[in-house]
């Protein structure tokens, strides 16, 4: 998953990214309102997690944004401000959830997931293709019974891909994915991971197909 971050206080930004990326996501994080709202007319994200005072332009300003372009993108609010009137009116200007700090972090992936599911039209935090099974909230794949030892970005590819099996994901959807503004990946990096992941995979009765000039999708047996 992809995710923007607009939080412009340094420690919990920092909290945040950590966070998320050691569970396997691609984070951009942006401090200045106005700079964020540029920054989503032209990246996609697969959720927006937004706080309301911002310098430069505040957090409703960006969501009424957002939402005036018919952009779909989950958006989680997360601020101090927790009066029921800017609850009420984060919500009808089209945030997806609220949160108040102070927060627990686990609840705060939580309900990432929870967005993340809706987007995708999954009702549990379980994953499966073929004999595959990925437990999002664990973080863990097993083949059958087997337990299948992944790393965070070869994990958060096959989630890309179990999320809608027999899709084609091009190499640029992939890389916009799993990687973030600051992370500079080499040419072959989907290649790279797409291998690495497949020899975990032997044995499974899904696979994942190159489409040539296309990309990738992960197709179960019963399918092919």
């Amino acid at each position: 998953m992809r995710i923007l971050l607009i939080e412009d206080t340094s420690d919990v930004g920092e909290a945040i990214v950590a966070r998320f990326v050691r569970g396997g996501h691609a984070v951009d994080w942006e401090v200045d309102g106005q700079a964020a709202a540029e920054i989503l007319d032209f990246t996609r994200y697969d959720l927006v997690i937004l706080d309301i005072m911002l310098p430069g332009l505040d957090g409703f300003s960006i969501l009424r944004r957002l939402r005036g372009k018919q952009s779909r993108t989950p958006v989680l609010v997360l601020t101090a401000r927790s009066e029921v009137e800017d609850r009420v009116s984060a919500l009808d200007l089209g945030a997806d959830d609220y949160l108040v700090k102070p927060f627990d972090f686990r609840e705060l992936e939580a309900r990432a997931r929870v967005l993340l599911r809706r987007r995708e039209g999954n009702a549990t935090n379980v994953l499966a293709c073929g004999d595959i099974v990925i437990d999002r909230n664990l973080r863990a794949v097993r083949i059958g019974n087997r337990e299948v030892g992944l790393k965070r970005r070869e994990l958060t590819l096959l989630e890309i891909l179990a999320a809608r099996p027999g899709k084609v994901f091009s190499k640029d959807e992939l890389l916009d994915q799993l990687f973030g503004f600051d992370e500079a990946p080499g040419p072959n990096a989907i290649e790279l991971y797409v291998g690495r992941l497949r020899r975990k995979l032997e044995g499974a009765r899904a696979e994942i197909r190159t489409i040539r000039g296309l990309g990738y999708q992960l197709v179960p047996h019963e399918d092919a």
